[in-house]
């Protein structure tokens, strides 16, 4: 019996907004982040990411700075006060719709993303959805460190976790269909049999013309 999986980027594909800049927003009204600065240095290195070009070692060492000391826990409580307040009010309707439909079709779906996995889990079962991947965190002494845990979910190593969680499932999936917005996604859009590019960015939608790619623009 042949199976589909829909795999879904995060940010700015699910929801109209980038999650972890949301979440370092979040970070500062709460005085969390004290750093000077901290939010216009997230910009700078949010534009890297948009162009393809963020080290995401560089990334994680600044923006888990604010947290590294605090409890697990404590981090996961204010996560659900995050979702509420700034991440779930940026779902996109056309997106929450699909999730729906695909839910009650029985279909598989996976959220795979470059944020932190502690943020998109969180996300995902918001959405009711079982499965998601990001990047994980290791753990030291009850919290949070900056250090990458494993292959980071970003440009090629999207591909990689996935294929890794492909052969973890027990059924196998005849196509997968993967959605999102940006250029740092290509590797993953390469390696599905039919790519939905969401409201893309410029250097993603360059590709467009491409077999079986198809653009959607979602409010």
């Amino acid at each position: 019996m042949s199976h589909l999986l829909y795999v879904f980027d995060m940010d700015e594909t699910l929801i109209n907004a980038d999650c972890s800049m949301l979440w370092n927003a979040f970070l500062v009204e709460k005085g969390i982040a004290t750093e000077p600065n901290f939010l216009e240095e997230d910009q700078r290195l949010m534009g890297l990411y948009a162009q393809g070009e963020l080290d995401m070692e560089d990334y994680l060492a600044f923006a888990m700075a604010p947290i590294t000391h605090l409890p697990i826990a404590e981090v996961h409580q204010l996560v659900e006060e995050c979702l509420n307040s700034h991440v779930m009010p940026t779902l996109f309707q056309s997106a929450s719709s699909l999730l729906e439909q695909l839910k009650r079709d029985g279909i598989d779906i996976l959220i795979i993303s470059a944020s932190v996995s502690f943020l998109v889990e969180a996300v995902a079962r918001r959405l009711g959805l079982t499965q998601a991947l990001g990047i994980d965190i290791v753990e030291k002494e009850g919290c949070y460190s900056a250090q990458i845990s494993g292959v980071p979910s970003y440009r090629e190593g999207k591909v990689t976790r996935l294929e890794a969680w492909v052969k973890q499932q027990p059924k196998s999936y005849s196509e997968v269909h993967f959605y999102t917005d940006s250029i740092n996604d290509l590797p993953l859009c390469e390696y599905a049999d039919y790519a939905y590019l969401v409201n893309p960015c410029p250097q993603l939608a360059e590709f467009s013309h491409r077999e079986n790619w198809t653009v959607l623009n979602w409010d």
